[in-house]
């Protein structure tokens, strides 16, 4: 069973500006000459990386509540200029929506077992993925998705 991360995406307010972020990311790349790669960089190297690029994902927190992932595609440990050990977690740039679930705030990024992790929403509620964020937000406070 494939294990996942979970971490807040900060400056995010919606799934559509974590999107944007990453097509702007990956033209920028373009536009340099590098291979357009969706990579998200952290401090830490998950001691479980290989667990979590056996199918795991990262779940993203978007205004306290996880809304969606990427797949986690490799982890690529490296040492910066200032010598300190970091790591890249070359990801799908992909965002599948998730069922909503509130997700208070920390630092850093935890584990989530996959027995743990929320639905896909196209399995959780078909049809809910082309409604407006705002509107999938209220249904869920209100609990009707």
């Amino acid at each position: 069973m494939p294990l996942h991360l979970i971490k807040l995406s900060v400056g995010t307010d919606s799934v559509a500006d974590l999107e944007n972020w990453i097509k702007q990311k990956l033209k920028a790349q373009k536009q340099r000459g590098q291979k357009p790669e969706r990579i998200h960089t952290t401090r830490m190297v998950p001691k479980r990386a290989d667990e979590l690029i056996a199918g795991g994902s990262i779940y993203w927190v978007i205004r306290g509540q996880i809304m969606c992932r990427e797949r986690i595609l490799d982890i690529r440990p490296f040492t910066d200029r200032d010598g300190i050990h970091r790591c890249r977690l070359v990801l799908d740039p992909k965002c599948v929506l998730v069922e909503p679930r509130p997700r208070s705030a920390f630092q850093g990024w935890r584990y989530l077992e996959a027995k743990d992790a929320p639905r896909d929403l196209s399995r959780a509620a078909p049809g809910a993925a082309k409604m407006p964020e705002q509107m999938r937000r209220e249904l869920r406070e209100l609990g009707l998705l």
